[in-house]
């Protein structure tokens, strides 16, 4: 395998991919804006932590991976990748 496994976060994933859905029954209800949009910002933390835990496997095993083979060529292109991820956060 050439990159990290993310298998684990699709428990996470579902529970986002229900709080989504229960955020559209909200809206076609007619319920609360501040309800909505308190769910809303559960869904974006509960995204924001998976995104978390991915980029930090890929830093573990996939940028790491890079550095052990000793590839310079390899390692730098996973650095420029890794600088171009961390600059979407930011940007």
């Amino acid at each position: 395998m050439d990159h990290a496994d993310h298998r684990n976060e699709l428990p996470r994933l579902r529970r986002i991919e229900g709080q989504v859905g229960g955020i559209s029954r909200m809206v076609e209800q007619g319920r609360y804006c501040v309800d909505i949009l308190t769910q809303m910002r559960a869904v974006r933390a509960a995204l924001a932590k998976v995104e978390q835990r991915v980029l930090r496997d890929h830093i573990e095993h996939c940028v790491a991976a890079a550095i052990r083979d000793g590839d310079r060529s390899r390692q730098e292109v996973k650095m420029d990748e890794l600088f171009e991820v961390l600059s979407r956060f930011t940007g």
